[in-house]
């Protein structure tokens, strides 16, 4: 079974802007805007299957803001281009990464043995306690 075709969001779905990037970058760094802001509405997204949306829209990921907008920043490289494309690229591995559906946990209990070893470790952990606290040092001084 082949894996389907990668989502290709369109250009008027994003809403790119350029910023000036902190960091390393000899003379440009205070003239070129190199760094990408890059914004990607999920919620109003028609090219978005639900699914997928849902799955997004649930995750615990401080990029996305309470309206549902995704904001990418990208300012790794030194070139406004590059960092369009690693903005774009992190954007299509997130939602490549929510088009499968998580596999459920199966409940499982543990062996017998896996108890009786962990049982056994706290009775030793216990004695080792007990002994210490019932000693009585004593100072040679």
């Amino acid at each position: 079974m082949s894996a389907p075709p990668p989502l290709s969001i369109p250009e008027n779905e994003l809403v790119e802007r350029f910023v000036r990037a902190p960091g390393p970058g000899g003379q440009n760094v205070n003239k070129v805007a190199s760094a990408v802001e890059l914004r990607f509405d999920v919620r109003a997204s028609p090219t978005l299957p639900e699914a997928v949306r849902e799955r997004l829209l649930a995750r615990r990921d401080r990029r996305l803001s309470e309206d549902g907008v995704l904001v990418i920043q990208a300012r790794r490289f030194r070139t406004q281009e590059r960092n369009r494309e690693d903005a774009r690229q992190r954007l299509q591995a997130l939602i490549e990464a929510c088009r499968e559906a998580p596999k459920p946990r199966i409940a499982t209990r543990p062996s017998r043995g896996a108890i009786e070893r962990r049982l056994g470790s706290k009775r030793e952990r216990a004695q080792v306690k007990r002994e210490r606290s019932s000693r009585r040092w004593e100072r040679d001084s």
